[in-house]
């Protein structure tokens, strides 16, 4: 059973933005909020600085792809939105999973 739900109205993430924490690396930068709802829910945002469309879209990609990984990791019940940098864009699988354990750690985030 998936267990995250996306994030997807723009209020939301702008909550996140201004009343959640934030911890930052060079490719990835991550805004996390406790909820009440129990599940994790995530945002994805990538702008037009990272490359054309597809560029962006195959950074989205990474990131879901990294983030369904280690889903089972993730402590239950927050609001996550992860940002693309710009140097996202020359980033590989392995150097995209790094930067979210990484802050996943830094966040408190993993199990």
């Amino acid at each position: 059973m998936k267990k995250t739900v996306s994030i997807r109205q723009n209020h939301e993430f702008r909550s996140l933005y201004y009343k959640g924490g934030s911890k930052a690396s060079g490719l990835l930068v991550v805004y996390f909020k406790k909820n009440r709802y129990g599940q994790n829910r995530l945002g994805i945002t990538v702008s037009k600085k990272v490359g054309n469309a597809v560029t962006r879209n195959r950074v989205r990609r990474l990131i879901k792809e990294n983030y369904r990984l280690m889903e089972a990791e993730v402590r239950d019940g927050f609001d996550v939105v992860v940002v693309a940098r710009a140097r996202m864009a020359e980033a590989d699988f392995h150097a995209c999973r790094a930067a979210l354990y990484s802050l996943f750690g830094k966040c408190g985030l993993l199990r």
